[in-house]
């Protein structure tokens, strides 16, 4: 009986550490900053479109 209780609270913590692993970033610093530009890249449009 013990047994069936320690597996199913191993399953919990091991789907608990999962979850955590899953929510971090997982963008490099390179990928980051380039993403960042692209976006920074598209507002400019936007505000030059909507300036003119």
């Amino acid at each position: 009986m013990a047994r069936g209780n320690q597996r199913d609270k191993a399953r919990e913590a091991n789907l608990k550490k999962q979850a955590a692993l899953k929510k971090g970033n997982t963008k490099s610093g390179s990928e980051m900053a380039r993403d960042k530009e692209a976006v920074a890249a598209m507002m400019r449009q936007k505000q030059a479109a909507g300036a003119s």
